[in-house]
């Protein structure tokens, strides 16, 4: 496929139209903006899933780890031998006794359902870089201070220094019944994990205080598992699963979290396959642009092969013409897809303005800001889906120019 200068020089010609071309120009530009819009909708679309589903994966994970074993009725006796067994497990990297329980606190006569996470002080420190006010320092054994989620204060009113109330409903049993036990906890920190349903329940406190609250002794309710290998977290504690039969059950992110992101996967695939039609219908511009060029060009062609250009010239003259418009809307798509990922916010907080509406609600999209994440693989299964649909697309018009006759043509010239 490598051109000749004669061939170069007749396709840049074809490429660049004369002045009474201006049709031919118009339907070639239109070709060339049509692949750049279905480039880029593919970039862009596809990181942003990506990006989707990294972020929460990343989010998710990064609070609960990869895997949890959970005891029976929420109360892991022996859960110091459970935990070596879990840490000398080959593929595990991590693991972390934790207490996890649904109460409720009150703050100025205002109630909130949350979560309360008695952690240990390093899985405490973990949370450092999401701080938004407060001093996570401050959360030690014996100390009542807490660290609540962004959304949870503000629902409630609570301000860093503020002293909110925690409700158990198993407290102590009186001659009048089980009386709620309610304890005073300050807030020492304010933070924002980025998951809206995290930031508006959780509750963190040290282990020892989860204890004193819920009265469940030296026990703890799980212990969180991080491996080496999430996708195959499953394979890697099956061995912690057979030794824990009876007494705990093993859950990964994939099981507790699977109708969430086998949901993201099959929307991931559907986009794809409803963008790669945009993708078919910027060829079928490129082969109609192609087609009205060999139409008008068809007296040049003819003068051509009487000149002595071979079948194989010509074809090699249209194949390129086609193919660089092709060409140019991919990187055009391409430009245009990295710039919209890079300003993907403000295009959304001028939309918001725009129309008044909340595009991006925390609540119902789980993450706080739209993410992105390019897939190197994918945009280069995205080029070459282009490139080779415009390739195929030059084909006919080509062939049709090549089996041009010039006797035909000519005859009456």
């Amino acid at each position: 496929m490598i051109l000749s200068p004669f061939e170069w020089m007749i396709a840049k010609r074809y490429l660049l139209p004369g002045k009474g071309e201006a049709f031919i120009a118009l339907v070639a530009g239109i070709s060339v903006g049509v692949v750049m819009l279905s480039v880029a909708m593919l970039v862009v679309v596809m990181s942003v899933m990506n990006g989707f589903r990294a972020e929460l994966l990343d989010k998710i994970v990064g609070l609960n780890g990869h895997a949890i074993v959970q005891a029976y009725g929420g109360r892991l006796d022996n859960w110091e031998d459970v935990l070596q067994e879990v840490q000398n497990t080959p593929g595990v990297v991590d693991a972390s006794p934790l207490i996890e329980q649904p109460l409720l606190t009150s703050f100025n006569g205002r109630v909130e359902a949350v979560l309360v996470r008695g952690n240990t002080a390093k899985d405490i420190n973990k949370l450092s870089s999401k701080i938004v006010l407060g001093n996570l320092a401050e959360l030690k054994p014996g100390a009542n201070n807490v660290a609540i989620g962004v959304r949870l204060a503000e629902n409630i009113g609570a301000r860093v220094g503020d002293t909110i109330t925690i409700i158990n409903p198993q407290g102590r049993t009186t001659p009048f019944g089980t009386v709620p036990r309610q304890i005073g906890y300050r807030v020492a920190a304010i933070f924002e994990v980025g998951v809206y349903d995290y930031d508006k329940a959780f509750v963190v406190m040290p282990m020892q205080d989860a204890q004193t609250l819920l009265l469940i002794g030296d026990t703890v309710g799980m212990i969180e598992v991080k491996v080496d290998d999430p996708d195959n977290v499953g394979e890697i504690l099956a061995p912690v699963q057979e030794k824990v039969a009876g007494r705990a059950v093993v859950a990964d992110w994939k099981t507790i979290n699977a109708s969430l992101f086998e949901a993201l996967q099959v929307e991931r695939a559907a986009m794809f396959f409803a963008l790669s039609f945009m993708v078919l219908v910027a060829a079928f511009n490129i082969l109609s642009s192609l087609v009205m060029l060999v139409r008008a060009k068809t007296r040049d062609i003819a003068i051509m092969r009487t000149m002595g250009a071979t079948r194989r010239s010509l074809t090699k003259i249209f194949v390129t013409t086609g193919f660089t418009v092709g060409a140019l809307g991919t990187v055009a798509g391409l430009i245009l897809g990295f710039l919209i990922l890079t300003f993907r916010q403000p295009i959304v907080r001028v939309i918001e303005i725009l129309t008044g509406q909340n595009l991006w609600d925390p609540s119902i999209r789980f993450l706080s800001t739209l993410p992105s994440r390019p897939d190197p693989v994918e945009i280069i299964g995205i080029t070459l889906l282009a490139l080779a649909l415009s390739f195929l697309a030059t084909l006919y018009p080509a062939w049709k120019a090549a089996s041009t006759d010039p006797v035909q043509v000519l005859r009456y010239e």
